[in-house]
């Protein structure tokens, strides 16, 4: 009988994985405990899936753990070989899309991603099984035992887990192979929701749900101030938009870090020097032609600038004071919204518990790891995609020997 692989957890990264072990002359059997699978891709991008960035930065990604050991898994697979794996491989175009650097399937289309995915695997071999749960995972003399909670068992060689964090759990994330490695005896970074909206308890900011805008965002003071920039928007509840989820892993952390925004990016100079030159332009409409209508109203309120003045009568206290409003608010966080809306979960096995060439465990051999049950994630963006294809890939790799 020749050696079997399974690859738990049917995601980005095991997908991927399963692609690569088949190359091998083993059996691999792929596991998922949902009906379907990949529910994650489907999800992101609003349903078209941005699949991957058109550009990577290793720096911008967060880990308790090795930044060396992060780089190298990270950059084992350069961005213009995967582009060229999905597009040659799996079938699937992919098109720039300009203003965001992000790319997606030309046809918009999640679905198709998942699809092409899940029959390029199935077209290479590969044993894909639904609803299958492993509740269990034991080592014995020929190899592991996967349990699935009284539905049986299967044997194998060797395991990956691809299991993914604790992110959006109803995508079938529950943890359990962080479970299962602890019971091992691996380290795990502690976890937390990373790329999550947050929560604010100013109940004028919660009216102007649904605006958005272009923002720059700092977090965090001195040398550990984060700063961002990309869309903002106004929730029912707070804050969302990649400029926040990009730096929620600080504000999940404390909710007390200091948190500003530069509404549109432009410096503090600039404004004042729009201020002085207005000369007989309303205050309210001027602000009115770079700033969405509601989030000006709200913001001349908390002033002591009448927002029928004209800009040339403004005092310098009153221009400083409008300035300081535009380019460095501080907004009120009280919390977050959790793994519920998280894109990827912080923390998972420590990078040290993994050989960086093959991600197979250092502690207990036959036993692999990739995706977000590692302990590192990346901006939101398409990076964290990135991250689970290459993890997948050297995952695969080494199960196909």
């Amino acid at each position: 009988m020749k050696d079997r692989v399974v690859i738990v957890g049917a995601g980005a990264a095991g997908l991927v994985a399963a692609w690569h072990a088949a190359a091998g002359a083993r059996d691999v059997v792929l596991v998922e405990r949902t009906p379907n699978g990949a529910r994650k891709i489907l999800i992101s991008g609003g349903g078209r899936c941005n699949i991957l960035p058109s550009s990577i930065d290793a720096s911008r990604f967060v880990t308790s753990s090795s930044t060396h050991s992060l780089r190298k898994m990270l950059t084992s697979w350069p961005l213009p070989d995967m582009r060229e794996f999905f597009e040659r491989e799996i079938g699937i175009e992919l098109r720039l899309e300009e203003e965001t650097g992000k790319l997606f399937p030309a046809s918009d289309s999640a679905h198709e991603v998942r699809e092409r995915l899940f029959e390029s695997v199935e077209n290479r071999g590969v044993d894909i099984r639904m609803t299958a749960r492993v509740e269990s995972l034991k080592q014995d003399a020929g190899g592991w035992e996967l349990g699935f909670g009284g539905e049986g068992s299967l044997h194998a060689t060797t395991v990956l887990l691809a299991t993914g964090g604790l992110s959006v759990p109803g995508t079938g994330s529950d943890g359990i192979g962080l479970r299962l490695a602890r019971q091992l005896g691996h380290e795990i970074c502690e976890t937390a929701p990373a790329l999550t909206p947050l929560l604010t308890d100013d109940r004028e900011f919660q009216e102007l749900a649904g605006i958005s805008l272009v923002s720059e965002l700092s977090c965090g003071t001195g040398k550990n101030r984060l700063r961002t920039r990309g869309g903002f928007l106004f929730t029912h509840k707070g804050f969302s938009g990649p400029a926040i989820l990009d730096l929620a892993h600080r504000l999940v952390a404390d909710p007390q870090t200091p948190l500003h925004v530069n509404w549109i990016g432009r410096s503090a100079a600039d404004w004042d020097s729009i201020l002085q030159s207005g000369r007989g332009t309303r205050v309210r409409s001027g602000l009115r032609t770079d700033l969405p209508e509601r989030l000006v109203d709200t913001l001349l309120r908390r002033t002591q600038v009448d927002d029928d003045s004209r800009m040339a009568e403004l005092s310098r206290p009153q221009r400083l004071e409008l300035v300081q409003l535009l380019t460095d608010y501080p907004l009120s966080v009280v919390g977050h919204e959790g793994y519920a809306k998280a894109e990827v979960t912080s923390g998972g096995i420590a990078l040290g518990e993994v050989d960086p060439r093959t991600m197979q465990s250092r502690r207990v051999s036959g036993l692999h790891f990739c995706g977000e049950i590692l302990d590192a994630f990346g901006p939101i963006g398409g990076h964290n995609f990135a991250w689970a294809f290459a993890t997948g890939r050297l995952a695969g790799m080494a199960l196909a020997g």
